[in-house]
């Protein structure tokens, strides 16, 4: 009994630890956007698709490990998590590829311009004005890593966590 209830706490752990690190790493990309004022390229918003999917799905997790639903229910939705979050890293390998000139990005990026508008007078003309910028182009680099690096990163050990959690199996 002893192992059934640890595995349960390790998968109520690990969708807990999951969906708020999903919430913390999209939470961070808006902040950037919105606050520090980078305006995320074409693939950026792309990246953040995995997140915006997967953190109901951990919220679903959470939820059915609380209500003790039967046990299927939280494994699979953690490798579904787990899933979106290997995509997330996928796509996140591919821009970073870009970035780096490993590869060519997708036409439908733009060649790059300045950020966005804020004035809510000339809004509707700066959306035709306005491109945004280039995916060839990091806006920022820590340590080494742009964004998308960084999202990989983040991806992988989310992923990690997520098949940690669904790993566990009851006694």
């Amino acid at each position: 009994m002893a192992r059934s209830v640890s595995a349960e706490k390790s998968r109520r752990t690990s969708a807990v630890l999951v969906t708020a690190g999903m919430i913390f790493t999209v939470g961070s990309a808006l902040g950037f956007q919105h606050i520090g004022g980078y305006t995320p390229c074409a693939l950026c918003l792309l990246q953040r698709d995995p997140y915006y999917y997967a953190i109901p799905v951990g919220i679903l997790a959470i939820a059915a490990s609380l209500f003790k639903l039967p046990v299927w229910i939280v494994r699979s939705a953690l490798i579904l998590v787990g899933l979106a979050m290997l995509i997330g890293a996928g796509l996140g390998i591919y821009h970073s590829g870009v970035e780096w000139g490993f590869w060519p990005g997708p036409v439908t990026c733009a060649t790059g311009s300045p950020s966005i508008t804020t004035n809510a007078g000339s809004l509707l003309g700066d959306l035709n004005a306005i491109k945004p910028p280039s995916c060839n182009d990091a806006a920022l680099r820590v340590l080494g890593l742009s964004f998308a690096g960084w999202n990989v990163i983040a991806s992988i050990v989310l992923a990690g966590i997520a098949f940690f959690g669904a790993s566990r199996r009851q006694a």
